[in-house]
């Protein structure tokens, strides 16, 4: 329902790059957070609606142009996230040979007959 709600509105209002909607706005009409906005959209966009985006809000695609556009604005979002992820296992690596985890709590040793119940 959600999903043909947010589809109608962009589509019937905010169609092509030059007809956007901010996100706050988006949010606002569809009355729901930023965060579920956005994953509705990529949701959307995985099942090839095409919601556009770009500085001045989201828009429903009017060109094969807006479409390449968002692709390209994307590949550069992927090249960003993988650059932190690159710095953080880059940070990880570091930290562990600083200080590795600690051992987990020890399991108390019975003294039964023939190692019974030693772990």
């Amino acid at each position: 329902m959600r999903e043909e709600k947010l589809t109608a509105y962009l589509k019937g209002g905010f169609k092509g790059r030059n007809k956007t909607i901010k996100s706050a706005e988006l949010e606002r009409a569809m009355e729901m957070s930023g965060t579920d906005l956005r994953k509705l959209v990529n949701k959307l966009r995985r099942k090839a609606i095409p919601i556009c985006s770009g500085r001045d809000g989201y828009f429903y695609a009017r060109t094969a142009g807006d479409i390449l556009r968002t692709i390209r604005q994307l590949k550069i979002m992927i090249k960003g996230l993988q650059a932190a992820v690159d710095g953080l296992t880059a940070a990880l690596d570091k930290f562990e040979e600083v200080s590795p985890e600690p051992p987990g709590p020890q399991q108390p040793r019975s003294s039964g007959k023939d190692g019974e119940g030693s772990v």
